[in-house]
């Protein structure tokens, strides 16, 4: 038996015919001052959970937060509905020490139309009020995965060739499909936060909690391959276009070929966190992953060597080139970290 705080093991009593009873720990009880006669709450849940607490509220009320707003900086009020938005509450409450404005109004609203779910109530001088009205059993956690990784895929692709062909107007819309990546990944973000607080959210997502972690990380690391697929496109438009071809031929292919393998890093990796591929697969993807990043700083060195000596190709787009490489480096390594993950949950499957 372990200490007072540990596990421990006890037989189930069968009382009458259709009840069972359990017992605890004296000192557990004293802990958290039970004693006989007292009400606790039983909770069962998919995972196979079953949990007694001494509070009637399971894990924590994210019913409502209400905040006082004490700035006339909208960008307060921005940064507190996002805060709550992410910390899963239902409902926001805003009230200010005098008087709301009509930026502050006007920037909770906008913030709300790019929050899943979410939307403006009310809103005047003394209060603004924002709901979240999203049913997390309407939500598919691993769904929501794979358009991420469809829209983080595609914005990078899209930049890629920004900068490898004169394609600078698709540059033109990673920026706002990345707006798209972060929406979903601030709704997976929620939920996996309500899950640490409202014990039930496993219940209603229909997923296991190592599930919905595994999740929760493949899909931090694609925002990550969006934000650099918003770099990519940045240089992109930046890049010498008096120039017959922005990116000469040899390594213009060699960069499309390069970035191919960085998100199929990136493809390959969040397959195997969705799936129940055995664990050689996903060192596989951690060994291609090493192979793209050789590729890349191999390209890396051909490019400022060629800079150096080559009067056609300016010092400046050398420069910018290699800040595409390095986004580049930066996606395969994202894959890897999804790769990782895979290997975890494979083991820890027995897969």
């Amino acid at each position: 038996m372990l200490g007072d705080t540990g596990m421990q093991t006890r037989k189930l009593q069968k009382v009458g015919g259709s009840t069972y009873t359990v017992s605890i720990p004296k000192r557990w009880a004293e802990t958290h001052h039970l004693e006989a006669g007292c009400e606790v709450h039983l909770y069962t849940h998919t995972d196979g959970s079953l949990v007694v607490r001494s509070s009637r509220t399971d894990g924590g009320d994210l019913a409502t937060a209400r905040v006082e707003i004490a700035e006339s900086d909208p960008e307060v009020v921005k940064r507190v509905l996002k805060a709550t938005y992410a910390a899963g509450f239902d409902e926001v409450a805003l009230t200010p020490v005098e008087a709301f404005t009509d930026d502050q109004r006007r920037t909770a609203s906008a913030l709300a139309r790019t929050l899943i779910g979410t939307e403006v109530v009310e809103a005047d001088d003394a209060s603004i009020v924002v709901r979240n009205l999203l049913d997390p059993g309407d939500v598919s956690v691993r769904q929501s995965v794979i358009q991420l990784q469809f829209v983080t895929l595609s914005m990078h692709r899209t930049a890629t060739d920004a900068v490898v062909a004169d394609a600078a107007g698709g540059a033109e819309q990673v920026a706002g499909r990345d707006d798209e990546a972060d929406r979903l990944f601030e709704m997976l973000a929620r939920h996996f936060n309500r899950s640490l607080t409202d014990f039930e959210e496993i219940d209603h997502l229909g997923v296991g909690r190592s599930e919905l972690f595994d999740c929760y990380l493949a899909a931090r690391q694609l925002e990550r391959v969006a934000d650099h697929a918003v770099r990519i496109a940045t240089v992109a438009r930046r890049l010498d276009r008096d120039a017959d071809e922005a990116v000469d031929d040899e390594v213009a292919e060699r960069i499309r070929e390069s970035a191919d393998s960085a998100r199929g890093v990136v493809e390959d990796a969040t397959e195997a966190v969705l799936g129940d591929s055995a664990v050689e697969d996903a060192h596989g993807v951690l060994d291609r992953r090493d192979e793209a990043v050789d590729d890349l700083e191999a390209i890396e060195r051909a490019v400022f060597e060629r800079g150096a000596t080559a009067s056609e190709r300016p010092p400046t787009d050398a420069y910018l080139l290699t800040r595409v490489l390095d986004s580049l480096v930066r996606t395969a390594e994202y894959g890897g970290n999804i790769a990782e993950v895979a290997v975890e949950s494979a083991i820890r499957d027995g897969n």
